[in-house]
């Protein structure tokens, strides 16, 4: 297996803590060299460390990804040090809670800068390279909130939105050229995200239940390296939101500003922050944040199969409901 993997050279943004961080060292165990992207210079260099202890090659840029120059220069350091680039994975990515009136214009304009531009400039530098090689693989990384949006989360909504949508614009743009482009779509993950979420809404925010590991989204992109695909969600709770958005929206809808307001936030009060999105933070660097109990989380879906359930109850007479039953079954074992 590592044999594939041997001499492949990945480029990973954002990667001094979370997901970024979980598939760079995913990665490195199946033998690929890596270039490290994130605007942490102490986490980064640890982390180039931990990967080379695993007898692979590995470069470290301090690399702000909404400087567009910054990105090709991260694209041109890639090339000088090994030649070539085979993936590179957008996943660099800032978040923010807060009713729309209460979210200050220049974080709203952030958000999109790092989530949406971001992954723009990324694309491109990637892309370029790809087009002289004539292969390659991009994995751009969205959310369930590309999908399906929830209260609160405007600005980041927007941004996985147009991600989503970008990336399956310029897929179509690469078609049948031996390039690839992959969106990931992950539900609520484990990560320092918590920790350096921009919050103005006074309260202390968490994830949204079931969590799911930051190395099962690592799995994933690495996954699609190997075997491209356009899309994949992560979580099947989440995508089982999406199939029953797309069939009773006014409904998902309801269930899901419920569903915020109960589960996303904590009883305790937080001062209003920018969190990281202006400057990176030195508290949270590693892969976790300590959010996920796997005893817990299957507790939490058995209780959201349960709540599907009762949906589906109250509508079987109807041939919709059949259909949804079905769809909602589907993807609950995706």
């Amino acid at each position: 297996m590592k044999r594939a993997w041997k001499d492949k050279v990945f480029v990973i943004t954002g990667a001094s803590s979370g997901i970024g961080r979980a598939t760079a060292l995913a990665l490195a165990k199946k033998g690929a060299h890596l270039v490290l992207a994130a605007r942490r210079e102490e986490p980064l260099d640890d982390l180039a460390q931990q990967c080379e202890a695993l007898g692979i090659r590995c470069l470290a840029v301090l690399t702000d990804v909404t400087d567009s120059a910054a990105v090709r220069a991260l694209a041109t350091q890639a090339l000088h040090a090994f030649g070539r680039i085979d993936g590179w994975v957008n996943n660099a990515g800032v978040y923010l809670v807060g009713r729309l009136e209460e979210t200050p214009d220049d974080a709203f304009r952030q958000v999109m800068e790092t989530n949406f531009f971001g992954t723009v400039y990324g694309s491109r530098a990637a892309l370029a390279q790809f087009r002289h090689q004539g292969r390659g693989t991009l994995v751009n990384v969205s959310s369930v909130y590309g999908s399906t949006a929830g209260p609160y989360v405007s600005a980041y909504a927007a941004s996985k939105f147009a991600v989503r949508g970008f990336s399956a614009s310029i897929r179509q743009e690469f078609e049948g050229t031996g390039i690839h482009v992959c969106t990931i779509l992950p539900a609520s993950v484990d990560t320092p995200l918590w920790q350096h979420t921009a919050n103005y809404t006074g309260w202390r925010a968490r994830p949204v239940e079931p969590v799911y590991s930051p190395e099962r989204v690592a799995r994933a992109i690495v996954h699609v390296l190997a075997h491209p695909r356009r899309e994949l969600f992560i979580g099947p709770s989440r995508r089982a939101f999406t199939v029953l958005h797309s069939l009773l929206p006014a409904l998902t809808e309801k269930s899901l500003r419920s569903m915020t307001d109960a589960k996303h936030f904590e009883h305790q009060r937080q001062p209003r922050t920018s969190g990281n999105l202006f400057r990176p933070m030195s508290q949270g660097i590693g892969r976790s944040a300590g959010y996920r109990s796997p005893a817990r989380q299957w507790f939490k879906r058995l209780l959201l199969a349960g709540g599907l359930v009762a949906t589906l109850a109250s509508l079987r007479r109807t041939a919709a409901a059949r259909r949804l039953g079905l769809q909602v079954v589907n993807a609950l074992g995706a």
